[in-house]
């Protein structure tokens, strides 16, 4: 690597991890405040929000990497312009070609790291991060055992305890459940007992009352019992349950066993299909957006008022993948056989990269076009 490509190399790498520093802790601020409020909620510690921070980064990492590209090349293109940086190694004999030599050294380091993220530490990081969510969720029995206080722990549900004794026994429980419509249940029980089962947690009333207050008629049914068991699993969300999605598995899985993921978790082929290739197809489109952040701002003459209209036609360009990108998933989703489409976003940029980088080694053609 000469000592040109050292330099513009090294310049691009300290503006990428300056704007993906930028763009990750806006991103981050963004979810901080509802995962805090989540972590406070469920009295976690600030411990349990570092391990959350650190479980979601890659997720977050993963998603502004391509910004963070384009705006680092741009940058230190038009910064190196401004400067007459490029026109002086162009003067020296350096095609266009040759000057996006280490920007492609640059889309290739980047695509690496995304590789990373994409294939390893994002799905592992999720299932982690999933996992440790559901655990502290379903966690409710430290939420319940609050003396002397109404809790809701989830809407329509009100707990009371009066006493919890030294041996752990819950003295003068009430327990309201208002979640069905047209029935209000009520449970009283003098004594009652948190117990953790295989399929969730349970609470043991003993000596109680039964309540089932029907709106519809005001009909009240009543019933005495010496011990009833209440499923708490009940008040979790469905949506916080134990799961399985394809997001956790890892890409080789995804390729080479999709059949049977398809029938363990019941989902189509194609949304498989769609998240295995689109993994792929990310890296590709971080080396595409390097190249035409670079090839568009060489486009032109030099000119003192910037190249700022190649920046938009840059961005523009951009906007362009990315909407091409979001018009393959769904028919790639709809029918596995068409996983193809998934690396027309790349091949695309490829594509105009190679006739940016052409118009720019040819600027006769360029100028010529534009006076016809």
């Amino acid at each position: 690597m000469s000592r040109f490509d050292r330099y513009l190399l090294s310049q691009l790498l300290v503006l990428f991890s300056f704007f993906a520093l930028v763009l990750v802790s806006v991103y981050w601020i963004n979810r901080a405040v509802a995962l805090f409020d989540q972590i406070l909620a469920n009295g976690q510690s600030a411990v349990v929000f570092l391990e959350f921070t650190l479980l979601s980064l890659p997720n977050v990492i993963r998603l502004v990497l391509p910004m963070s590209v384009f705006a680092a090349t741009v940058y230190v293109t038009n910064r190196l312009s401004s400067e007459s940086e490029l026109t002086v190694m162009q003067a020296t004999g350096f095609s266009p070609w040759r000057l996006a030599r280490p920007v492609m050294f640059f889309g290739v380091l980047v695509a690496f790291m995304m590789s990373m993220l994409t294939h390893v530490l994002v799905p592992s990081s999720s299932a982690q991060l999933d996992q440790r969510q559901r655990e502290i969720t379903e966690n409710i029995t430290a939420r319940l055992l609050t003396e002397g206080t109404f809790l809701h722990p989830t809407e329509g549900v009100t707990f009371y305890i009066r006493e919890i004794s030294p041996e752990g026994i819950l003295r003068d429980v009430y327990l309201s459940d208002r979640r069905r419509d047209s029935e209000v249940w009520t449970y009283t029980a003098s004594e009652a007992y948190l117990l953790r089962t295989e399929t969730g947690p349970k609470l043991v009333m003993v000596d109680g009352l039964s309540q089932i207050e029907v709106s519809g008629d005001e009909r009240l049914f009543t019933t005495n019992f010496s011990d009833f068991t209440y499923d708490i699993s009940g008040l979790i969300d469905a949506s916080t349950k134990q799961r399985e999605d394809i997001k956790f598995i890892g890409t080789a899985a995804l390729l080479s066993d999709a059949g049977a993921i398809s029938q363990r978790l019941n989902i189509p082929l194609g949304w498989i299909a769609e998240e295995a290739h689109g993994r792929i197809n990310r890296p590709l489109m971080v080396i595409s957006a390097a190249i035409i952040g670079f090839a568009t701002l060489l486009l032109g003459s030099y000119s003192r008022f910037g190249v700022w209209r190649q920046i938009i036609v840059a961005f523009v360009l951009l906007i362009f993948m990315e909407i091409v990108r979001s018009a393959t998933i769904d028919p790639v989703r709809s029918d596995a056989s068409l996983w193809a489409l998934m690396y027309v976003p790349a091949m695309l940029g490829f594509t105009l990269s190679f006739v940016l980088l052409w118009l720019a080694s040819h600027p006769n053609a360029l100028r010529r076009r534009a006076a016809a």
